[in-house]
């Protein structure tokens, strides 16, 4: 029996350093998610776009994978109000931009 619980002592022991080690190596060696530069999230919008606060909202969750990632609103015909309602959005932070489909391109 002693040396059962010596045998099962010994192995959680293991398990444990191991884990500790597992756990320290992994905070030294991804200290932080990588971001990726230029990445753009482009929404084309146009009409009255009901679903786009939804929809920038998904984006935004996203967005949180993706570090460095950029939410890019295209107008493409949107109605007064639903313009008024992208650039609400725009305007909450810095990771939504507002720009005219027509002149939207990527360089």
């Amino acid at each position: 029996m002693m040396l059962f619980q010596d045998g099962l002592l010994a192995f959680f022991s293991a398990v444990g350093v191991t884990t500790v080690v597992w756990l320290v190596a992994g905070a030294l060696l991804h200290a932080g998610r990588p971001v990726i530069p230029g990445v753009l999230l482009v929404l084309p919008v146009r009409g009255e776009a009901l679903a786009m606060e939804a929809d920038v909202r998904e984006l935004r969750r996203a967005r949180n994978h993706l570090p460095g990632a950029k939410i890019v609103l295209a107008d493409c015909g949107l109605s007064d109000d639903a313009k008024a309602l992208a650039a609400c959005l725009a305007d909450r932070g810095k990771d939504v931009v507002l720009v005219d489909g027509a002149k939207f391109h990527v360089e």
